[in-house]
């Protein structure tokens, strides 16, 4: 399994981004893609989730704002990220793992798969 992230870069206040993670497979028939981000000097977040089922959590922070969806096709998931502030400037990481559902919380350290992460800077 190897996710590469990509879409990220410089973007105003109020601003949109469309950040992708594409794998080359994914671990098992079920499994779920998670979207973390880690700022300077802060823990890695969980931010928002999606199923092999195509079900869909987001963390408070990001509910609203963020959403998360798949292309199949190109065994690809998708961040897009609406009204950007520049708290949400940060490393943003992708990651997978072998489980049924997404939950609500997202411990980092409890998924095996990871992208190598993609800037996103929120600043005017």
């Amino acid at each position: 399994v190897q996710l590469q992230a990509s879409g990220g870069g410089l973007v105003q206040p109020g601003g949109s981004l469309r950040l992708s993670c594409a794998a080359s497979v994914f671990p098992s028939e079920y499994y779920v893609v998670v979207w973390f981000r880690q700022a300077p000097g802060k823990e890695r977040e969980g931010l928002s989730c999606i199923s092999s089922s195509g079900v869909t959590s987001h963390a408070d922070s990001v509910k609203g704002r963020f959403s998360i969806s798949r292309d199949n096709a190109k065994n690809t998931v998708y961040l897009q990220m609406n009204s950007l502030k520049s708290e949400d400037t940060a490393v943003y990481h992708c990651a997978t793992d072998r489980r049924r559902i997404c939950g609500s919380t997202w411990y980092a350290r409890t998924y095996e798969y990871w992208g190598q992460g993609t800037l996103v800077t929120v600043s005017s």
